[in-house]
């Protein structure tokens, strides 16, 4: 029998601590551990790798991290309540889980790589979009990290992987695809959680890319934010409150002014990125 069987059902070690979700945190409890397990497949080969995990909960994508065979787990967990339960899990696995009682957006994650690392995570549904741009505006580039592998409501996973032209496509969807190749890489039913929230959840496989040197994350937020704040707008509306002379901006770029946010493709964006830098000087 495998560790992760051996250890209690997650339904009695949430009985046994009291382990009552909080909406307040952001929690919804993953108890089937052949999806776990799933979660964990997603992420690819974990031998040999540390695995950074957010919001573990009672543990049970802990668990699968670690036996699908993780060099290490480091988790992230800010409710106490919690901590008796990964305790456990510990235990069972010794020296190969560490636990972090901190604020998740408050951690120094760069700190915590050893090695090939990786994040795995079923994140907190009300700060998963931050933790995201977070990581995803880490310099230098490319990141410390070798991939994402993350849970998120259905219409955010949508938006991350979204492309030009989808109703979803946005800021973040932009700065998903300039950092990274992202894909959703399997879809979760409500009915998986415990409690079950009102929407559902997909989780996003997301493998950092190469990107030029030359284009400041800064520079990529502020285009991004004035771009898609007036979506409907022409960009020549839109990006005025750059400060930087439009007809210098567009024209080499070959764009007219007319177009709109969300018909950009990223390049685009990555050279409006770089010509308001430069403009800057």
């Amino acid at each position: 029998m495998s560790q992760i069987d051996a250890l209690p059902p997650l339904r009695e070690v949430i009985a046994e601590h009291g382990l009552r979700a909080k909406k307040e945190l952001g929690q919804n409890f993953l108890l089937d551990l052949n999806l776990t397990m799933r979660i964990a497949r997603a992420a690819g080969e974990l031998s040999d790798v540390t695995v950074i995990e957010v919001g573990p909960g009672p543990g049970g994508l802990t668990r699968a991290l670690l036996a699908a065979g993780a060099k290490k787990v480091v988790a992230i967990e800010r409710d106490e309540r919690t901590m008796p339960a990964l305790a456990q899990i510990a235990d069972a696995y010794p020296g190969r889980l560490e636990v972090i009682s901190d604020d998740a957006l408050a951690v120094d994650y760069r700190a915590l790589a050893d090695g090939r690392t990786k994040i795995v995570a079923n994140l907190p549904y009300n700060i998963a979009t931050p933790l995201l741009t977070g990581w995803l505006s880490e310099d230098p580039w490319p990141a410390w990290f070798e991939s994402l592998t993350l849970m998120f409501q259905k219409e955010v996973a949508d938006r991350i992987c979204a492309v030009p032209g989808d109703k979803a496509y946005g800021r973040l969807g932009v700065l998903s695809g300039w950092r990274t190749h992202a894909r959703i890489a399997l879809k979760v039913d409500r009915n998986a959680f415990t409690p079950p929230p009102k929407v559902t959840s997909a989780v996003v496989h997301m493998v950092p890319r190469p990107v030029e040197a030359d284009v400041p994350v800064k520079a990529m937020e502020e285009v991004t934010r004035y771009a898609f704040g007036q979506r409907r707008k022409m960009i020549r509306q839109s990006l005025k409150g750059l400060g930087v002379p439009l007809g210098a901006l567009l024209e080499p770029l070959g764009l007219s002014g007319e177009e709109r946010a969300e018909n950009l493709p990223v390049a685009t964006y990555v050279a409006l990125a770089r010509a308001v830098a430069a403009l800057r000087g």
